[in-house]
């Protein structure tokens, strides 16, 4: 009987360094790897709980920066914890708002201490530090709550990355003192930029201190595609293979199964559900804009031989049609279809893993092509 925290390693594949793994949580078990919907502010956007549950999604995202500012974790807490909150019944990580330090740059002041900074909402201060965001996660009762880290711009030269690496370790070492919700999991997350030492360095010395996953943050925050991978590359090698690895906010196809080939995990991204807002589609021939006049008399299906409640009952003319007149619905459609398309990804790797024939899929496919240079790490949707 597997235990809260418990991740097993239930397959290798033989041509490459991906695995199937299961990770146990206090709301149930998730099955890597796997793609997690961001829910930034409690809600994947134009999704149900129960249209996510019927997705058979095991695991999504919420974000302390976001929930802290509004409606706050007393608000939560009151309301019984952020699953009761929001309706969901399965796992949830919470990203510690490091990103937001980064993303929002202008509105912050970094100390050695935590972060300073103005609200993006009301222009209140708030100070975030390693205790302050612990406290919040554990109050919110997320499944896994992520360590506070300084996320590094691109390009950064080599004197500013040692000092955020060395904040980064400081905070962590901090976080992983503070007491916890019951069954909450915590994940280290390293930095380091582009340079591979100081990479190696933050993931060996997160090791030392003790976590129960590790995340790969720092990556696709403007930098080359190739650097992308290099980081990964520089992470992944002092990561203990007995923890699940999560590559922070990276989301293109392309990115992901390169990913999975070298061991990583999990992954999360706003990029299905923020570009289905903008019109987009995910097929798996890659992604076209359905607002184009192309399909104005299109009476095709968004994805033809695609089983997901869009496909199976709207045109693409009639989506087209929703999208350009600013009707809700045509947002829920494309969202709906975006998150069908990459939870059948998803499955596609874990079966292909478990056949032993990931490289064969990879070169194969040619599922996400049409992604390369794609960056999209901004989780504040």
């Amino acid at each position: 009987m597997s235990k809260v925290g418990d991740f097993q390693v239930l397959h290798v594949d033989s041509s490459t360094g991906a695995r199937l793994g299961r990770l146990t949580t206090a709301h149930g078990e998730v099955d890597t790897p796997v793609f997690m919907p961001v829910g930034t502010q409690a809600t994947v956007k134009a999704m149900t709980p129960q249209e996510l549950l019927d997705l058979d999604t095991q695991i999504v995202l919420g974000n302390t920066y976001h929930l802290h500012i509004r409606p706050g974790e007393k608000i939560i807490e009151k309301c019984g914890g952020l699953h009761r909150f929001m309706g969901w019944p399965r796992a949830i990580l919470t990203d510690s708002g490091g990103y937001q330090v980064f993303s929002l740059a202008k509105l912050n002041r970094i100390s050695d201490e935590g972060v300073e900074f103005q609200s993006h909402f009301d222009g209140a201060r708030h100070f975030l530090g390693p205790v302050e965001v612990m406290e919040i996660q554990r109050r919110l009762g997320s499944d896994i709550a992520m360590v506070l880290d300084e996320c590094t711009p691109y390009p950064c030269d080599r004197n500013y990355a040692c000092k955020a690496l060395e904040r980064t370790l400081a905070w962590a070492a901090l976080c992983a003192r503070q007491p916890r919700a019951d069954g909450q999991l915590v994940f280290g997350i390293v930095q380091g930029s582009v340079y591979d030492d100081l990479r190696a360095r933050c993931a060996s010395e997160l090791v030392g201190i003790g976590f129960d996953g590790y995340a790969i943050g720092g990556v696709s925050v403007g930098e080359p595609d190739e650097l992308i991978i290099k980081g990964i590359d520089d992470s992944i090698g002092s990561l203990p293979a007995d923890k699940p690895r999560y590559l922070m906010g990276v989301g293109t196809m392309h990115h992901m199964i390169e990913a999975v080939a070298r061991g990583v995990d999990m992954f999360d991204c706003v990029i299905p559900t923020r570009l289905a807002r903008h019109g987009t589609a995910f097929t798996r021939k890659g992604r076209y804009p359905v607002k184009a006049a192309a399909y104005s008399e299109d009476a095709r299906p968004i994805e033809e031989d695609c089983g997901c409640y869009a496909c199976r009952n709207f045109s693409r003319a009639y989506v087209r049609h929703l999208m350009n007149t600013g009707e809700i619905l045509g947002i829920r459609l494309l969202s709906l279809h975006n998150l069908f398309r990459y939870r059948e990804f998803m499955n596609e790797i874990r079966k292909a893993i478990a056949e032993n024939r990931l490289a064969d899929y990879q070169r194969h496919t040619g599922l996400g092509q049409q992604d390369r240079g794609e960056k999209d790490r901004e989780s504040n949707e």
